[in-house]
Parts: C-alpha cells; sequence; structure tokens
C-alpha cells in the first residue's frame, strides 16, 4: 500500500499523511478584551419602526361617516302565557280560582287563589297524577297587597312531568294546610311558618321547626335585618350580647 502526502491520494480515498495543518484556516474574529461589549456592526443597529401610510383619502375629499351603533338586543322575555291541554282542563273545573297560567324557561307555573288551594292540590294529585310534593316554600313581596306567594313544586311519576302552584297570601292571612294531601307539606308548612310567619289552617302541629320557639320575627321575610337578631333570646340562652 502506497502512502501519499499529498490531496490527489486522498480524493481516492487512501490514507493521506498530510497535515490538517496545511489545510486553509478561516479567520476567526478575534475575542474582546474583558470588560469590554462587542462593537455592534452597522447591519445589526435597531432601527426605528417604519411607520404605517396614512389611508387613501376617499374620493371627492369628503370623510366617511362612522359605522351606525348596533341596534339594542330585545329584552329576554322569561314568562309567557301558558295554555296547553292542562291549562284548559283546570280552567274548565275551576273556573276564574285559576287566576293565571304562564311558562317560565319551559316549567308550567299556575297560579290559583288561595281560598281553593287545597281543593285544587286534592284534584291535582288525584286527577292529574301528581303525586310527590317535592317542595313547599314562600316568597316575599312586602310592597304587593298579597305580599306572600306560597309556592308548590310537584312532581308526577307517572307522566315525569313537574309542575309549579302558586297562591298568594297577604299578612295574618290563613293558607289551607296541605298535610292531608301530600305528608311532606307537615314539615315544609312548619318551615314557611317559621321563615315567614305564614299561618296554614287545619295544620296539626304548626310550630317553630328551625329556630328557637321564643324567636321573634322571621328571618326571610324582607323587611327583617339580615344582622338584626333576638337581643333578649340571645343574651338569656347565650350569655352574650346580640351581634358578638
Amino acid at each position: 500500500m502506497f502512502l501519499h502526502s499529498g490531496r490527489r491520494g486522498c480524493d481516492r480515498g487512501a490514507y493521506c499523511t498530510g497535515s490538517m495543518a496545511d489545510e486553509p484556516k478561516e479567520q476567526q474574529p478575534s475575542a474582546p478584551p474583558a470588560g469590554e461589549k462587542p462593537a455592534s456592526s452597522p447591519s445589526s443597529a435597531s432601527a426605528p419602526p417604519a411607520k404605517p401610510a396614512a389611508p387613501p383619502p376617499p374620493p371627492g375629499g369628503v370623510p366617511a361617516k362612522p359605522a351606525a351603533p348596533a341596534p339594542p338586543k330585545p329584552p329576554v322575555v322569561l314568562q309567557t302565557p301558558l295554555n296547553n291541554e292542562l291549562v284548559e282542563r283546570v280552567r274548565a273545573k275551576f273556573g276564574p280560582a285559576l287566576v293565571e297560567a304562564t311558562e317560565d324557561r319551559k316549567q308550567a307555573i299556575l297560579t290559583v287563589e288561595c281560598a281553593r288551594l287545597a281543593e285544587i292540590a286534592l284534584y291535582f294529585r288525584d286527577e292529574e297524577k301528581f303525586d310527590l310534593l317535592s317542595d313547599l316554600t314562600a316568597v316575599d313581596w312586602p310592597k304587593r297587597e298579597k305580599r306572600f306567594d306560597v309556592v308548590l313544586n310537584l312532581y308526577s311519576f307517572a307522566k315525569n312531568e313537574r309542575l309549579r302552584v302558586k297562591a298568594r297570601a297577604g299578612d295574618g292571612e290563613e293558607v289551607p294546610s296541605l298535610h292531608g294531601v301530600w305528608p311532606t307539606a307537615n314539615w315544609l308548612e312548619r318551615e314557611a311558618f317559621d321563615m315567614f310567619g305564614i299561618v296554614f289552617a287545619g295544620h296539626p302541629d304548626l310550630r317553630r321547626i328551625l329556630l328557637p320557639d321564643e324567636w321573634k320575627g322571621y328571618p326571610l321575610r324582607k323587611d327583617y335585618d339580615i344582622i338584626e337578631q333576638d337581643t333578649a333570646w340571645v343574651k338569656e340562652n347565650l350569655g352574650i350580647e346580640s351581634g358578638q
């Protein structure tokens, strides 16, 4: 095997004894002295950004009018009148005792006369198959003549339907008890009495269920101060001043 010292032999794939020093090297930039920053080349210097070109003037020199504001969105209507087959049957049987029928987000709501609430509730249970009273509560509207809405939420297992029934009652007006129609009304009416002071006529044991019997006032009435407490009861039973 012949050894060549020239690049010609290397081009033919043979072993080369030529030194790498024979190859030309690129000039490397010398490092700047310690403590000095490298000088930036003129091409790398930051130039201010170019300003965007102004839009061409409109034809005729008249400036364009600003776009008209979007029209306001129509108000969202939550409650709409309801007149389905259930409403027709109730109206045919009870006439003006059905005060109002509306639908709110696919929830049927029937407002009935307070004096006939027990009679209408029995019809809903037996004829319309709303066999569960899932909730009974109230809403206080202190500026209204009949300030309370007594609210019943009913459910029918047979039809898989829900129905909300309301009856309006004034302060001190008795509301017929429904414990004989749905047994769960017993505890739910006691809670409405405890929180709102609504009296349910015919209830077998109408007394407070959450607060002590001696408590004064009804916390869920709108005119009941949220930080008000029965000072005398708190001081007598807890030994502290109210609000401590």
